[in-house]
This record gives C-alpha cells, sequence and structure tokens, in this order.
C-alpha cells in the first residue's frame, strides 16, 4: 500500500523500519487472549491477536484501522480524506 500511495523510496523506508522490529510467536496464551478480546472489543480475529500479542508484549498500537478507535493501547489516527 506504501508503494501505491507514496511511491518506492517510501515503501522501501517502512521496510528498513519493519525490519527494525521482531517477530512474536503466536502462543496458546495469545490465542486464549485474543480469542477473549474480540468477545470483548468485537474486534475480528486477526484484529484481536495484533491487539493480545501488544498487550502481552507491552508496545502501544499505531493505526488507522477504526476498529481499534476507543481501545486501550492503541493510538488511533484517522485516515485522510484525499
Amino acid at each position: 500500500m506504501v508503494l501505491r500511495q507514496r511511491g518506492e523510496s517510501d515503501a522501501l523506508q517502512s521496510v528498513a523500519l519493519m525490519q527494525q522490529g521482531s517477530v512474536a510467536d503466536l502462543t496458546t496464551d495469545i490465542s486464549i487472549l485474543a480469542a477473549r478480546m474480540s468477545l470483548e472489543c468485537r474486534l475480528l480475529m486477526a484484529d484481536s491477536i495484533i491487539l493480545a500479542t501488544s498487550r502481552v508484549f507491552g508496545p502501544t498500537i499505531w493505526t488507522q484501522d477504526s476498529d481499534f478507535e476507543g481501545i486501550e493501547g492503541v493510538q488511533y489516527v484517522a485516515k485522510k480524506k484525499v
């Protein structure tokens, strides 16, 4: 999406930033927490896995996905209308 919206230079910069992160395994504990959060927050399972993983490991989620709006530990930034 970055490539389409912002160009190759910004896309490569985004990849470089993502490579500085780490990958977390989807453990049984995270899966169970995600299932609970899916019900509590009315999130799709994929979104609840992201939220549960952040709760276990501590980082703040930054997103433009309005499904996360108002959820603790999430910084929601509305998309700019083009």
